[in-house]
């Protein structure tokens, strides 16, 4: 299959204006009227709810708009310097694997991470990327996606440079463990090296979602 077409978005988003898009393209996908895309988008601070939300993590409500999504997963952060990266793929010609799709956004994660000398890892079940630091695991990477008609969308966020303080709001995804950016690591905390790490870690993802279950293991 062709690689997906490769867009990255200037300037900040406004959230629901994302959502309109991925929603006409991921219908686009499944009727044949579009290629597939990976959406590299910045938004302004606001807070999502996904569809396992719970209302109690959701700390300071008046802090930044709240959006309720229909993605997977509870509470997280959007805003400045942090790279969205929405994922459509038609995953009935890509293996059909819901579990593997989300373990493969980690594994693309973790080697886009390794090219910025940024070790990251997976915590059994627990979603997302995760960073050993001299206090602990702190997470670094959430994911939340969504698929319908076998096209998927949503996808992965990283912290590249964000004010970590705006997460101060909720409880990120539920947990108690912190967040940590790729800037407070000590690593390159510009999104136009983090797009070209995930750009050349791309063809690996692709082929693992092709592969089979244990692609990811």
């Amino acid at each position: 299959m062709a690689l997906p077409e490769w867009r990255v978005e200037p300037g900040l988003l406004a959230y629901p204006a994302a959502v309109a898009a991925m929603e006409a393209r991921a219908a686009a996908i499944r009727e044949g009227t579009a290629a597939e895309l990976v959406w590299l988008v910045e938004h302004p601070p606001l807070y999502t709810a996904g569809t396992s939300a719970v209302a109690a993590d959701l700390l300071d409500p008046d802090r930044f708009p709240v959006f309720a999504v229909g993605r997977g997963g509870k509470h997280t952060y959007h805003g400045p310097g942090q790279r969205l990266a929405y994922v459509m793929l038609d995953l009935d010609a890509r293996g059909r694997d819901i579990r593997r799709f989300v373990a493969g956004l980690e594994a693309w994660v973790i080697a886009a991470l390794a090219t910025l000398g940024i070790v990251g890892r997976v915590i059994p079940g627990k979603v997302g990327v995760w960073v050993d630091t001299p206090g602990g695991p702190a997470k670094i990477a959430a994911i939340g996606v969504r698929v319908r008609r076998w096209v998927s969308f949503h996808g992965v966020s990283i912290n590249v440079a964000p004010d970590l303080a705006h997460y101060d709001g909720i409880r990120p995804c539920g947990l108690a463990e912190p967040v940590t950016s790729i800037a407070a690591l000590g690593g390159v905390g510009d999104l136009a090296s983090v797009d070209a790490a995930l750009a050349a870690a791309l063809p690996a993802l692709l082929a693992g979602l092709m592969a089979g279950p244990d692609s990811f293991a």
